[in-house]
């Protein structure tokens, strides 16, 4: 689904390069989680794999396209959820933005977006202005929104980040169900005690550099010297965390 190759981004009149060089690969239907500490690169290579941003060199692949400099963005169903849920909402009512970006002759489309919102407690939310949700609310309506259009690549910036513990359990659910439907997701995580057991392969980003990447047991033992925690029960030898999905 994702084949990058020496792929670079510098933002324009900066000094040096926010991506240096990275080359990675995520099959379809994997979880990859993207870590680092702030300032490493995530955000720049989810925008550069959302099609925000176009890489000054390298190559990109998503699925069959080529993205280069030169030519359009990636032609694939691709919804990115970006860590600012001011953001992503366009919408006035929260009903309006959930619904914004869905074909309006789509009723299976209607019927998925109002069942996630359902599923993330804002059933009786949307008649209410956007402004006056809660951050955690607002990141809720913009998950469900993102969701709702079943992308062919979803890109999660910090999706924990303002959830509460049911509804943190409730993505998690989201996540592993989009597993077994073939979905690639790719996400930037600081924290990592909500997901890691999720993920096939993670990618640690260093400066703008991707040289450590791998499967679980082999990235967990080199976060700590990269200023990235690792998930809470690996310290204790578990298998896994004390919930299930």
């Amino acid at each position: 689904m994702i084949q990058a190759k020496a792929l670079s981004f510098r933002y324009p009149g900066a000094a040096r390069a926010t991506l240096h060089s990275i080359s990675f690969q995520v099959e379809k239907g994997q979880l990859c989680c993207l870590l680092g500490i702030n300032g490493s690169g995530k955000s720049t290579l989810l925008s550069l794999l959302a099609g925000l941003l176009l890489p000054e060199q390298g190559e990109l692949n998503l699925g069959a396209q080529a993205v280069t400099g030169q030519n359009s963005r990636p032609a694939a169903k691709i919804a990115l959820l970006p860590q600012d849920p001011d953001l992503y909402i366009l919408g006035s009512l929260v009903e309006e933005d959930l619904l914004l970006a869905l074909d309006p002759q789509d009723v299976s489309a209607r019927e998925k977006a109002l069942s996630l919102a359902e599923e993330f407690g804002l059933g009786g939310l949307l008649p209410r202005p956007v402004h006056t949700l809660s951050y955690g609310q607002k990141r809720k309506l913009c998950l469900a929104s993102a969701l709702a259009s079943s992308p062919d690549l979803l890109l999660l910036d910090e999706p924990f980040a303002g959830l509460d513990h049911p509804s943190s359990l409730t993505l998690r659910e989201i996540l592993l169900r989009n597993k077994q439907s073939g979905l690639t997701q790719v996400l930037a995580l600081h924290d990592l005690d909500m997901a890691a057991d999720l993920a096939d392969r993670f990618i640690l980003l260093e400066d703008g550099q991707a040289e450590r990447q791998g499967a679980p047991e082999e990235i967990y033992p080199l976060l700590p010297a990269a200023g990235v925690r690792p998930p809470c029960w690996w310290f204790t030898g578990a298998a896994g965390p004390l919930w299930n999905v």
